[in-house]
């Protein structure tokens, strides 16, 4: 009886954070995205892609980021040539909200559950910027092996960031740890 108490409390706790910061990150790009007429992404999809373009600009690639004319997203353009596109789905906003469920989920102390929640989704947006940077040259430097490269590898590194960083939590500092 008391596995299936936790299991509902953990589902409680998951869903509602989820909830909470899915809806007040709704409400931010309903506040801040232009969908009608010009387009325009919101503040924090803007940044992901201008960070991309400064990373990019370390290995002597000629950005330019534009906000695409046709559709909710910011064009990345390498030496003259549209590479990709930042849509809101790859400013890695989402991933954070579900990470910060998983861990107020798996309940540990609040200082820990900040601490660690903080700098969890730091790392998490830091490796989202390297990862999109990384597609973009290699899908520049080698087109053919576009689909693999977004499909499939490039997913696994955001997710695989997460998961570890969940396992980390779990072990070290929630109170399910042994």
């Amino acid at each position: 009886m008391k596995g299936q108490r936790n299991t509902v409390l953990f589902l409680i706790r998951f869903f509602v954070t989820y909830f909470i910061l899915f809806g007040t990150y709704s409400f931010y790009l309903n506040k801040t995205q232009q969908k009608e007429g010009v387009f325009s992404c919101s503040p924090i999809t803007k940044t992901v892609a201008n960070q991309t373009k400064t990373l990019l600009s370390v290995f002597d690639y000629n950005v330019e980021t534009l906000q695409h004319t046709e559709e909710m997203s910011m064009k990345v353009i390498l030496n003259n040539t549209y590479v990709s596109r930042v849509i809101e789905g790859c400013n890695s906003i989402s991933i954070i909200i579900l990470f910060i469920a998983f861990i107020v989920a798996f309940r540990g102390g609040i200082k820990e559950t900040i601490i660690f929640g903080t700098i969890g989704s730091i790392i998490i947006y830091g490796v989202n910027i390297i990862r999109i940077s990384f597609l973009t040259a290699l899908i520049y430097e080698y087109q053919h092996y576009q689909d693999v490269l977004h499909n499939i590898v490039f997913p696994l590194i955001i997710y695989g960031t997460t998961f570890l960083l969940w396992i980390v939590w779990v072990h070290k500092f929630s109170n399910y740890k042994k």
